[in-house]
């Protein structure tokens, strides 16, 4: 491991964390993908190590660590052979709770962060919509004040954990007439009245549960607003960065895992006389996914230390996950191929690999928004400055 980035306590974090998963997680991991429920004892179980506290502060029962810590985490879930499973994890810890760290009041902090960092309650982030995909700005969702409440109408698609979810941190517009400007983050409970969840049946991701939300008048109190009212998608800009390095690092720490998988069956499979790692063609397509993926590490390793020091890397992100995702996919298509028959049949887990991987380019902004976010830096240069101080 690079020890520019890690010290030997994240290493022993490491390995304590691996030790847990495969005490407590792996045995369940064929149940939950095929049922496409994880049991909701797990996220207690999380809690109670500490390991959805690792960033936040030490008031509300967080370890304030810094970001590599949380890096071994998302490297770790990505070796279990279970992404959706990972992302219900990091989608409750890095999505919801980072935003109410940065926006909740503090009796939400109280009241909403201290038990999700606990493992009590489970949250979910509600951004993308059924009709706008990437395009935050377009969303339809609406909150209308009224006196001492909000009445929130709309729907949302692609929640991970919105069926599961305690809580939502949701997204709507409060004046609609502003586009970008008009909208405004909110702590909305799921037991609220007029409020339905859809499971969705996926490709890939198969023991995550993934919804769509309808919201029907649904009426929370105004100071479950987060934040300033006006201020939602410079709140949503601000964390994209953070979202973005998240998916990149699962995309090369879940290609790292096929590799090593393929590399140790390519020892063992025998062909023609001869075990097939030693095929030259073999060899070399390996060589070139393991130089690709080294590349992808090591930019996205760089990229979490400044963001470590508060940097605002949204370019680095941004580039992170789109050259992370797509080396990701085509390594994994690879290593597939390498098992012949075998890597098509669902007791191998390139299989399953290769469907949770595809979501890499599109979820948390498709390549081609990445790509036009770029031109617009590269090209235009137009220059990004935090959103919010």
């Amino acid at each position: 491991m690079n020890s520019i980035y890690f010290t030997e306590e994240h290493e022993l974090f490491r390995q304590s964390f691996k030790d847990f998963l495969h005490k407590e997680v792996v045995p369940h991991i064929e149940k939950w993908e095929k049922s496409g429920t994880i049991e909701r004892f797990i996220w207690g179980k999380f809690g109670e190590m500490g390991f959805f506290g690792l960033n936040y502060p030490e008031v509300y029962g967080g370890m304030n660590l810094d970001l590599f810590y949380t890096v071994v985490f998302l490297e770790e879930l990505q070796k279990i052979k279970s992404s959706g499973f990972a992302a219900a994890m990091w989608a409750h810890a890095y999505l919801a709770m980072t935003h109410l760290n940065a926006e909740g009041s503090e009796r939400i902090k109280q009241e909403y962060l201290a038990p999700s960092i606990s493992g009590k309650k489970i949250g979910a982030l509600c951004v993308t919509e059924p009709f706008g995909g990437s395009d935050v700005a377009g969303m339809r969702t609406t909150a209308a004040k009224n006196g001492d409440k909000y009445i929130i109408n709309g729907s949302k698609t692609f929640i991970t954990n919105g069926v599961y979810a305690d809580y939502y941190v949701v997204a709507a517009k409060t004046s609609p007439e502003l586009g970008n400007k008009g909208i405004s983050m909110f702590l909305v409970d799921t037991n609220l009245k007029g409020i339905s969840a859809t499971k969705l049946d996926k490709l890939g991701w198969r023991a995550s549960d993934t919804a769509e939300i309808a919201f029907d008048n649904v009426e929370i109190p105004a100071e479950n607003l987060m934040g300033e009212e006006g201020k939602g998608f410079p709140y949503i800009m601000q964390h994209f960065a953070f979202e973005r390095l998240i998916m990149a690092i699962n995309a090369h720490a879940r290609a790292e895992y096929a590799i090593e998988y393929t590399i140790e069956y390519m020892s063992q499979r025998e062909a023609f006389g001869s075990t097939i790692n030693k095929f030259q063609a073999l060899r070399h397509t390996m060589v070139e996914h393991a130089t690709e993926i080294e590349h992808c590490k090591l930019f996205n390793y760089a990229a979490v230390a400044r963001l470590d020091k508060k940097e605002y890397v949204v370019k680095e992100a941004t580039m992170a996950k789109l050259k992370s995702t797509k080396v990701a996919d085509l390594a994994i298509y690879d290593c597939l191929q390498m098992l012949g028959g075998y890597g098509y049949m669902e007791e191998y887990p390139l299989a399953r690999l290769l469907r949770d991987s595809r979501l890499g380019p599109i979820g948390g902004g498709t390549s081609e928004i990445l790509k036009e976010i770029l031109s617009k830096m590269i090209i235009d240069n137009q220059n990004y400055k935090p959103a919010v101080k």
